[in-house]
Parts: C-alpha cells; sequence; structure tokens
C-alpha cells in the first residue's frame, strides 16, 4: 500500500491567509460554562430584535410544502411593494453573508482589491478574501464617515450604513461623492436601515454601479430563517441570478418572509420600541456614541475584552470589538434587548463603576 498523498496541498493557496469570522462568544457554550440556564443569559450581543417575528411569520411556518423545492417569487413580489422597486431590480439570498459573497463573485477576482473603510463589519473582507481579491483597509474620519476618494484599479468598495459596530448613517453627500469619484462596484450593507428611519436605496435608480444590500434579519427579527435581499440596477441584477444558488433560500423562509413583509406594523413596532430603549441607554451610559442602529457603541479607557469577561462571568453577553479591524481593544457593542435585559445591563455596570472595577463615567466627556 502506497503511502497516503498530501490531500492539503490541494487547498488553494490564498485561503491560508483568511482568518475565521468570529462572531462572538456562544451563548449556549457559556450557559455551560457558567453552570446556569440559557433562561437566565441575557445575549445582547448579535444584534438581534429582542420581540422575534411577527405573529403572522410564525403561522406561515405552519403549510410550508417541505417535499416541494422553494420558489422565490411571492416574497419578491412582496419585497417589491416593500421597496418599491420593480422585482428585476431585487435579487434575494440565504441571509446578508450570501448576497455579499455572491456579489463578490461576480466582480473580484485573484489579485483584486476591495476597499474597506474601518473599523466596519469583517465579513467584507472574507468575502473578497474567498475570490482572491485582497482587502484594502482604509481609516474613517473623526466622525466614522469615509473618504471618498477611492484608488485608481479598485473593483469594490464597501460601505456600510449604519456602520456595524459604530452605529454611525452615512449621510447622502458621503455617499453620492464616492459613488461619483469612482467607477468601481459599491455595495451599501443598510441592514440596519430601518433603525434609522431612512435609506439611500434610490440612489440605485441614478448610479449604475451601486448594490444595496437589506436583510430580515433584524428589524424583521428572522435571524434564524436567514434571509437577505438587494436591490440593484437590472444589469446587476441579471448577473446575480445567473450565478447565485437556484435553491439557496428554504420555504420556511421564504414563507415567513413574505409574511413579515405583510405585518409592517409589528415591525415598526418593535423598531420603535427598540429605539426608545436606545436613547434611554445612551443617556445613561457615558461613554455611549450616537447611533442610528439596534446597538450601542461604547468607547472604553480600560481594555474591552476585560470588560465582557467581566459582564459574562455575570451572564450577560455583549461584544468586545477588538476583533473588528481598525477598532482597537477599548470598544464594546452593546446590542439593545427587552427593557429588563438593558436594566440589568445598566445595574452591572454601575456596580462596576462604584466598586472602581472600570470607570464608566469619564472627566474628558466620552470614554471610559
Amino acid at each position: 500500500m502506497r503511502d497516503q498523498a498530501d490531500f492539503a496541498k490541494n487547498i488553494l493557496p490564498f485561503l491560508s491567509h483568511l482568518e475565521e469570522d468570529e462572531a462572538g462568544p456562544d451563548p449556549l457554550q457559556v450557559a455551560k460554562r457558567l453552570g446556569i440556564c440559557m433562561q437566565e443569559m441575557v445575549i445582547l450581543s448579535r444584534n438581534e430584535n429582542p420581540y422575534g417575528p411577527s405573529p403572522a411569520a410564525r403561522a406561515a411556518l405552519q403549510d410550508v410544502p417541505m417535499h416541494r423545492y422553494p420558489d422565490s417569487r411571492h416574497f419578491l413580489e412582496a419585497l417589491s411593494g416593500y421597496t418599491g422597486f420593480p422585482p428585476e431590480w431585487l435579487v434575494a439570498g440565504a441571509g446578508m453573508d450570501e448576497i455579499i459573497s455572491t456579489i463578490c463573485r461576480i466582480f473580484l477576482g485573484a489579485g483584486d482589491r476591495a476597499v474597506i473603510p474601518v473599523p466596519t463589519y469583517n465579513f467584507y473582507a472574507q468575502a473578497a478574501g474567498l475570490c482572491g481579491a485582497g482587502p484594502e483597509y482604509r481609516p474613517r474620519t473623526a466622525d466614522f464617515a469615509v473618504e471618498a476618494d477611492v484608488p485608481a484599479g479598485v473593483k469594490m468598495v464597501f460601505l456600510c450604513s449604519p456602520n456595524n459596530p459604530t452605529g454611525n448613517a452615512l449621510s447622502e453627500d458621503n455617499v453620492r461623492a464616492v459613488l461619483e469619484e469612482t467607477d468601481a462596484i459599491v455595495f451599501l450593507d443598510e441592514a440596519y436601515a430601518e433603525f434609522a428611519g431612512k435609506s439611500l436605496a434610490g440612489l440605485v435608480k441614478e448610479h449604475q454601479n451601486l448594490v444595496v444590500g437589506r436583510t430580515l434579519s433584524k428589524a424583521f427579527g428572522l435571524a434564524g430563517l436567514r434571509l437577505g435581499y438587494a436591490i440593484a440596477p437590472p444589469w446587476i441584477a441579471e448577473q446575480y441570478r445567473r450565478i447565485a444558488p437556484m435553491f439557496s433560500i428554504s420555504s420556511p423562509s421564504l414563507a415567513a418572509g413574505t409574511a413579515a413583509l405583510g405585518d409592517l406594523d409589528w415591525m415598526r413596532e418593535c423598531v420603535a420600541r427598540i429605539v426608545s430603549e436606545r436613547e434611554r441607554m445612551r443617556s445613561m451610559l457615558s461613554c455611549a456614541l450616537p447611533s442610528e442602529a439596534n446597538f450601542l457603541f461604547l468607547q472604553t479607557r480600560r481594555n474591552s475584552k476585560d470588560i465582557a469577561e467581566h459582564l459574562l462571568r455575570r451572564g450577560i453577553i455583549v461584544r468586545d470589538c477588538s476583533s473588528f479591524y481598525g477598532c482597537g481593544e477599548r470598544a464594546l457593542r452593546i446590542t439593545i434587548g427587552r427593557r429588563e435585559e438593558n436594566d440589568r445591563l445598566l445595574q452591572e455596570m454601575e456596580m462596576l463603576e462604584e466598586k472602581s472595577i472600570m470607570r464608566i463615567a469619564s472627566d474628558d466627556a466620552s470614554t471610559v
């Protein structure tokens, strides 16, 4: 018998440079480690809607024909009604990540470059890297806006508004300036647009190089069903449909998404409650920056990893942002939960201050 071959040599060489995507502490593992039940955990780390989806979305799951392949047409029609764009301008995917990955596969190849203003969502770099392209990180301005000048030869630019993890929305002038200064494809991630109460999707009608990604994971409360979509010029949408997996979105996801889009009152009520809690929490956390998303970004004086670990031991999971490229080691992201969950977090933060484990308030405005 001959020796086993080195099968690992078949791995594409450029994949060795990619880092694993990281979503923060796993709630189930944390609960096991602490010896407490999941119901006692306060999970404020993944920007989920704590109120869940519309009851109509839950009911829609009951009658899904599991033995048939999925059909996305009803969902796309519902999206058309919600966004105001004709179906030929819309594409759907299994979550925002599939939308991003598929767009990258259309426009990026080995050796290409993609501009990513940081700090921001880490998956943009991973999706570009999976195509063999290289991320070109560029720091944001002091107020987390993005520089308009894009180097020549760049194939894609990734923007996020409101930005994850900083929570700020980009101005229309800022996005227009980027679009008008480059011939690259600009991907604008609006996963949190409902919490900002505004969208720049209308710019797609003016700019043939703009794609706006959206999701039903956040405001609509369907994170577990993985359902995203994009608004794109028809020439891009056509290419997307050519290469995207035909049946990647499950029938339950499509049925729930269609029903959720038919109950906008539920979504808007959830958003209103979350925004109200966001502003209440911000008023009580001097280190929290203004946010237009469903989370707060805290700039801390102490190492944020230590603060997150202390809260973790108290059964509260927040996101230490040190894993976000360009974020540094003194930043936390806190998802807005239910009022009682938020109160528990605020109580723990107050106790930290009183015990001098860390200082929440600061002498120089907004840092811990």
